[in-house]
């Protein structure tokens, strides 16, 4: 049987719900074989506070009426809303000779690239995972692995309502600053940066 990776498939989701998507996250990980495509879905969500597994609630300071649900990614809390980019990779770890480590700085490094386009310097930090523009945070990663395949993934601001953000400690760190894409002179269009982040992150996968 032949099990090597064939190209990740590119999917457009749209604005949808999170938690059906979440649901048919984990079902397309538990349900793939060795003759599974990978993919990568790219789309923005309903406004929402998600906790990950382990993460401490006292760090949701106001959800007002936005809904909070505890989820299985590592990581603290974040805020999802329309105009983000959200980017979830599904991808087969072991049959793309992926660590965890190795996803994730791919990710990572992928929002650098695509900010460079734009002649926005962006990092990373030790210990504090995401990508960050002169110490505000610029896109937030966390991730999910079960039977060796990947989910959840990194959520990137492009052009949104940052005023959520306020509700919270963003990913456990209080009086974190939040930044996007459009502020920086990048995108406002959340298909138009997924379009470019979808060519720099399967390029860079397909150079592993």
């Amino acid at each position: 049987m032949n099990c090597e990776p064939a190209a990740i498939r590119v999917r457009w989701l749209g604005r949808v719900p999170y938690e059906p998507t979440w649901r048919a996250m984990q079902q397309f990980t538990d349900s793939r074989d060795a003759t599974t495509q990978d993919e990568l879905w790219l789309l923005e969500h309903e406004p929402v506070y998600t906790l990950g597994m382990n993460a401490d609630a006292a760090h949701v300071l106001s959800s007002a009426d936005i809904p909070v649900l505890r989820i299985d990614r590592g990581g603290q809390v974040t805020y999802h809303g329309p105009g983000q980019l959200v980017v979830y990779p599904l991808i087969d770890l072991r049959r793309a000779r992926l660590g965890v480590r190795d996803l994730i700085s791919a990710l990572e490094s992928t929002v650098i690239d695509l900010a460079a386009r734009y002649g926005i310097h962006a990092e990373c930090r030790a210990r504090a995972p995401g990508v960050y523009v002169a110490g505000a945070k610029l896109a937030s990663v966390g991730l999910r692995v079960r039977r060796g395949g990947s989910y959840h993934g990194l959520a990137l601001n492009v052009h949104m309502n940052l005023a959520p953000f306020a509700g919270i400690n963003p990913c456990g760190f209080a009086g974190l600053e939040m930044t996007q894409l459009a502020a920086l002179g990048g995108p406002a269009e959340v298909l138009q940066a997924g379009q470019e982040f979808a060519t720099l992150f399967t390029s860079r996968l397909a150079q592993h």
